[in-house]
């Protein structure tokens, strides 16, 4: 069986993985429509190897017929659409940061918490909006979930480097306008970034909150506990870096029983979407630019925290527009797909 396909955010970075990945994992279409913006109409965008699809107005776009929309566009964009399509019977999977904490939404890392499209897609009044979570957060619960399932994560410390891609093409841009900048001394107003970006490091990523934390930091504590465990304490410092793409962290787990490294390896190394890469040698660790258009969430430096009883701490890496994005979104369909959930649909 085949299924409709409509790419919201086509034009946008993470809007051409998502075809990308679609196009590479096969996923079972009929039919694939590009969407974005009136302003963006009319452009061209690849799909697989020979097909061009032509963009298409969002705003005017029927969504009745359309099987799954995957949506990239903006969270004040999706706040309009993302219902619009779902009261059309569209599945709705949406990789930005509006519906993440409603409580009517799942919010799936299929690796994690595939039982959650179980549960909702169950209700009579399922909105068919299903949220994929902030890219930091996903790499970090897929590593997180074996171990949590042997030890029972009490604690996360998390310091994030994270790439520009994060801030979508316009900030791999001004990474580059950034860089041929520095080399003449003319740095000129940064202008998707607090500071230059170009051989710098800004911790600070989206807005500061009350307490000091930025929303990105925030996102990595409150979407932690909603897939994996609500009882888990997270403190987050989220660190925009000169990278292109791939986003690491560093984090620090304690639990709430014995942890014995040989048993948190064997555990990491058995979960689906780990690989893990620590030979504790010169470049026995995968760093961001290894991580780039792999599926993979690649766990390194693996060692015993010894600050804190029943202490881990470990590196982890992943590219943040694919299972940081496209790639977590597809597998969710996909996912839905192989539970049989496809049923609950508008008429």
């Amino acid at each position: 069986m085949g299924y409709k396909v409509a790419v919201v955010g086509a034009t946008g970075a993470v809007g051409r993985e998502m075809l990308k990945t679609l196009a590479e994992r096969q996923f079972p279409i009929t039919d694939v429509v590009a969407l974005a913006s009136p302003r963006s109409a009319g452009q061209q965008v690849s799909f697989g190897e020979d097909q061009v699809l032509t963009v298409r107005n969002l705003e005017t776009y029927d969504f009745h017929g359309t099987d799954f929309g995957f949506f990239s566009p903006g969270a004040e964009i999706s706040a309009i659409h993302a219902p619009r399509a779902g009261d059309a019977g569209c599945i709705v999977i949406d990789n930005t940061s509006q519906f993440r904490m409603d409580p009517d939404v799942p919010l799936v890392v299929p690796e994690v918490n595939p039982q959650a499209l179980d549960k909702f897609a169950a209700r009579k009044d399922w909105r068919r909006i299903i949220a994929n979570p902030n890219c930091s957060t996903i790499q970090m619960v897929v590593a997180l979930k074996p171990l949590h399932d042997k030890f029972t994560v009490r604690r996360v410390v998390v310091s994030t480097y994270q790439s520009v891609s994060g801030a979508g093409k316009e900030g791999m841009d001004e990474l580059e306008r950034s860089t041929k900048a520095t080399y003449v001394n003319d740095y000129g107003k940064p202008e998707i970034f607090t500071k230059p970006i170009a051989f710098n490091v800004i911790p600070h990523i989206d807005r500061f909150m009350a307490d000091g934390a930025t929303k990105e930091e925030w996102k990595m504590a409150v979407e932690t506990r909603k897939i994996l465990d609500p009882d888990i304490a997270v403190i987050a410092t989220c660190v925009r870096v000169p990278v292109f793409i791939g986003h690491a962290e560093a984090v620090h787990v304690e639990f709430a029983n014995p942890a014995p490294l040989e048993k948190a390896r064997a555990a990491l190394r058995s979960a689906p979407g780990i690989i893990v890469f620590d030979e504790r040698d010169d470049g026995g660790y995968i760093t961001p630019f290894e991580s780039q258009g792999e599926d993979a969430v690649y766990v390194s430096r693996l060692r015993v925290d010894s600050t804190v009883p029943h202490g881990l701490a470990f590196w982890c890496v992943a590219d943040n527009l694919r299972k940081g994005a496209a790639l977590n979104a597809v597998q969710i369909a996909e996912t839905m797909i192989a539970r049989d959930l496809m049923g609950q649909k508008a008429a």
